[in-house]
C-alpha cells in the first residue's frame, strides 16, 4: 500500500545560508541557484540534497526530469531534483549510488520488515522462478505456494477464526477488495441498501479509487473526485490533539464511540456495511488508539450488525510487538487486511483474511451464479507466495515477534527522551512505530508557519547524517526493520538528536526574524 506524502518546501533563504556557509561546492551552488522556484522556496528533498556532502547530484545530463511519474511526488520535484537513487541494501541500511550508507528509519515504506539482504527470501524466489515462475488461480487452478500460503496465514491469525484468504498485490487492492467483498456478501443476503462504509479522519488504506475513498487524508481526495459518496468519515482517535480539556483517554474513547453511533444512526443502520480502522494509524500520523477506543468501536458496530475491517497492512507480522494489531487490542474482525511485511516486501504481495460467515455466503452465493468473478493476473502470484511462505517462517524460527518486543522499549525511551525539547508536541508510538509531531509551546493548536517546513528540515538533517524518516507536513515518522540491533538503535538515537538540535536552531532562528 504506497502512503501518502504531504511535500513541504523551505525558504530559499535556508539554501542561500548554506551557501553563504560554505557547504556547498561551486556545482551545487549553480545547481542551488538555477531551481529556485517561482515563489521563493525550495522542496524538502532538496534541501536534503544541498545539505548532504554526499549529495546525489549528478550531471547536468543526469536523472532529472526522467521519464517515471513518481508516485506522491509533485512534477515540479521530478523535474528540478535529481532524485535520491538508492542502489543497494544491506540489513537495515541502505545505499545511494554515490556509495554514501543511510540507516533506513523507515523500513522502505513500512514494509522491509527483514532488512535488505535477508538470503532465505532471495533464495525462495529464486527457487520457485527456475520451478514455476508464474500460473494463476483462476478456474479453480492454482499453484502449491498460493494454497500453502493461505493455510500458512489462516494459522497464524488468531485474534478469531478465519476461513478463506484471497491474494491481491498491495494492501491497497486489499482494501478495495474488502469493498467489493462486502458489498457481495450483503447482496446475496437481500441487503441491496447496506453499502456504506465508514472510516476513519486521517487514516489510510490505499490510493485505488475505493481505498482512496476510504483513506481519511484529503491530499488522496484532492482534484480526483474523491471520496466515492458511499465513503463516511468519522473521528479520529487523536487523543492529544482532539481531547477535549479535562477529558480523559476513556471519556474520550467514550465520545468518539458515541459519535459514531449517532453517524450510524443518522445515515440509519440498515445502510451501514462496515467500519474499517488500522490498529494503529500509520500514514495519517503514527495515531495509537485511545485507552478503550476498540472495546467501545466494537460494541458500537456489533450493536447495528455492522462489519469490522481491520486493516493490518502495517501492523501485521510484529511492527507493534505482536504478531498482529488485532493481538494487541482485542479486535474481533469480520475481515483483515494485510501486505508490507507479508513478504517482507521483497515481492508484491497482499491478502484479505475472510471470517466463516462472509466465507459461507460468497460459496453459495458463487455457486448460485457459476463463478466468483473478482481477482487479478497475479492473485496468488506463486514467486510472491514462495517468498511470503519463508517469511512467515523466519518470523517464527527467529521468534521475530519477541526480539521486537524485546528492543522497542529502547526505540520508544531513547527518541522520548527528547520530549523535553520546545519544538516537540508530542511522541507518539508502540513498539517499532512511532512519530514526532513538532508544534509550539508543546500546544497541538499552536503550528509553526507552514512555510517554515520545520519537519522538513528535520528530514533534511537526517539525511544529511545518514537516516531517512518519513516527513508528512511537520510529523517525522519512523518504523525501522524489525531486525534493528541495539547498536543500530543507538545510531538512530543520536542522527535523531543531532537533526533535533539543528532543527531548534533554525527555529529559534526564524522566530528572531520575526
Amino acid at each position: 500500500m504506497d502512503e501518502t506524502q504531504v511535500s513541504v518546501e523551505i525558504p530559499v533563504k535556508a539554501v542561500e545560508e548554506v551557501e553563504t556557509n560554505g557547504k556547498l561546492d561551486s556545482c551545487m551552488k549553480y545547481v542551488a541557484a538555477s531551481r529556485r522556484s517561482k515563489k521563493g522556496l525550495f522542496s524538502a528533498p532538496f534541501l536534503a540534497r544541498v545539505n548532504g556532502k554526499s549529495a546525489t547530484l549528478q550531471s547536468e545530463e543526469g536523472f532529472k526530469g526522467h521519464g517515471m511519474l513518481a508516485p506522491f511526488t509533485a512534477g515540479s520535484l521530478s523535474t528540478d531534483v535529481h532524485p535520491l537513487l538508492i542502489d543497494k541494501s544491506e540489513g537495515s541500511y541502505v545505499y545511494d549510488i554515490n556509495g554514501k550508507k543511510y540507516l533506513d528509519a523507515l523500513a522502505g515504506l513500512w514494509c522491509t520488515a527483514l532488512g535488505g539482504n535477508e538470503l532465505r527470501l532471495v533464495e525462495a524466489a529464486t527457487r520457485q522462478l527456475n520451478t514455476l515462475p508464474f500460473y494463476h488461480s483462476f478456474w479453480n487452478r492454482t499453484t502449491r505456494p498460493s494454497l500453502d500460503l493461505a493455510k500458512d496465514l489462516l494459522e497464524t491469525f488468531t485474534a478469531r477464526k478465519m476461513a478463506k484468504v484471497f491474494f491481491t498485490n498491495s494492501g491497497s487492492e486489499a482494501n478495495d477488495t474488502q469493498v467489493k467483498l462486502v458489498w457481495y456478501y450483503n447482496n446475496a443476503l437481500a441487503r441491496p441498501e447496506k453499502k456504506k462504509f465508514i472510516a476513519r479522519k486521517k487514516s489510510y488504506h490505499g490510493s485505488t479509487l475505493i481505498s482512496a475513498s476510504l483513506s481519511g487524508l484529503p491530499a488522496l481526495h484532492q482534484k480526483f473526485d474523491l471520496p466515492a459518496p458511499f465513503v463516511y468519515h468519522t473521528d479520529c482517535p487523536h487523543y492529544w490533539r482532539y481531547h477535549q480539556p479535562g477529558e480523559t483517554e476513556e471519556e474520550f474513547s467514550t465520545r468518539l464511540a458515541n459519535n459514531l453511533e449517532n453517524l450510524i444512526l443518522k445515515e440509519g443502520p440498515d445502510t451501514i456495511a462496515a467500519f474499517i480502522a488500522e490498529p494503529v494509524m500509520g500514514a495519517g500520523g503514527v495515531i495509537p488508539p485511545p485507552a478503550t477506543y476498540f472495546d467501545k468501536i466494537q460494541a458500537v458496530v456489533k450493536k447495528y450488525d455492522i462489519l469490522f475491517i481491520a486493516d493490518e497492512v502495517i501492523c501485521a507480522f510484529g511492527r507493534l510487538g505482536y504478531m498482529y494489531g488485532c493481538d494487541k487490542y482485542n479486535i474481533k474482525p469480520d475481515l483483515v487486511s494485510v501486505a508490507k511485511a507479508l513478504s517482507s516486501a521483497y515481492m508484491p504481495i497482499g491478502a484479505v483474511l475472510v471470517s466463516p460467515k462472509i466465507a459461507d455466503v460468497i460459496h453459495s452465493q458463487s455457486s448460485k451464479l457459476g463463478s466468483f468473478s473478482h481477482g487479478f493476473t497475479y492473485s496468488g502470484h506463486p514467486v510472491a507466495c514462495a517468498v511470503a511462505i519463508e517469511a512467515l517462517k523466519i518470523y517464527k524460527e527467529r521468534k521475530i515477534v519477541e526480539q521486537v518486543k524485546s528492543i522497542a522499549p529502547q526505540f520508544q525511551d531513547g527518541i522520548r527522551a527528547f520530549s523535553d525539547s520546545p519544538i516537540i508536541g508530542e511522541i507518539r508510538g508502540t513498539g517499532l512505530i512511532l512519530a514526532t509531531e513538532f508544534t509550539d509551546n508543546k500546544s497541538p493548536n499552536d503550528l509553526f508557519p507552514p512555510e517554515w517546513g520545520v519537519g522538513a528540515y528535520f528530514g533534511a538533517e537526517c539525511e544529511k547524517q545518514g537516516m531517512l524518516v518519513r516527513v508528512a507536513g511537520d510529523t517525522i515518522m519512523m518504523s525501522p526493520p524489525f531486525i534493528i540491533t541495539p547498536s543500530e538503535v543507538d545510531e538512530l538515537i543520536s542522527i535523531y538528536g543531532k537533526a533535533l538540535k539543528a532543527t531548534e536552531e533554525r527555529v529559534k532562528e526564524l522566530k528572531s526574524l520575526q
